[in-house]
């Protein structure tokens, strides 16, 4: 289903191997989240998807648990900007600014995925599922 979709919007796209069950049970005991099943969907067909010059349209699970691990962890940060353990970071924008799924009360309840801004850590709606983040990301109907 997703490599047809995202194929449909670009012949450019690379796709990972599959992930295995146990590294996407990784990403569900490292935060202690559900993930969407759009997510997991995405992730157990490909382990992240690149362009042709390899940058991320989504990221691979280790690149997922490093990224969000990184941002919560690390010290600086804390008097930087608001708490990151209320986003989970799946995509960049290649220029610092980042998206994510809202974690609300310990789960993604919705499939909105947001952008958060490094310059003025504002938290902005982008897209109301992954597959619009991707059409719309890849379009340039979103532009950061």
């Amino acid at each position: 289903m997703w490599k047809n979709f995202i194929g449909s919007i670009s012949e450019d796209y690379v796709f990972n191997e599959p992930s295995a069950a146990k590294k996407i049970e990784e990403i569900k005991n490292k935060f202690n989240i559900e993930l969407p099943d759009e997510l997991q969907s995405l992730l157990e067909e490909t382990d992240g998807v690149k362009d042709e010059y390899g940058c991320y349209l989504i990221w691979s699970i280790s690149r997922i648990i490093e990224e969000n691990s990184r941002l919560r962890s690390y010290e600086e940060y804390k008097d930087l900007y608001m708490p990151f353990d209320c986003l989970l970071f799946v995509a960049d924008a290649g220029n610092g600014d980042l998206f994510a799924y809202s974690i609300l009360n310990g789960s993604i309840q919705k499939n909105d995925i947001y952008v958060w801004n490094h310059e003025d850590d504002s938290r902005t709606w982008v897209a109301p599922s992954l597959k619009k983040f991707i059409e719309w990301w890849s379009d340039g109907t979103i532009s950061i």
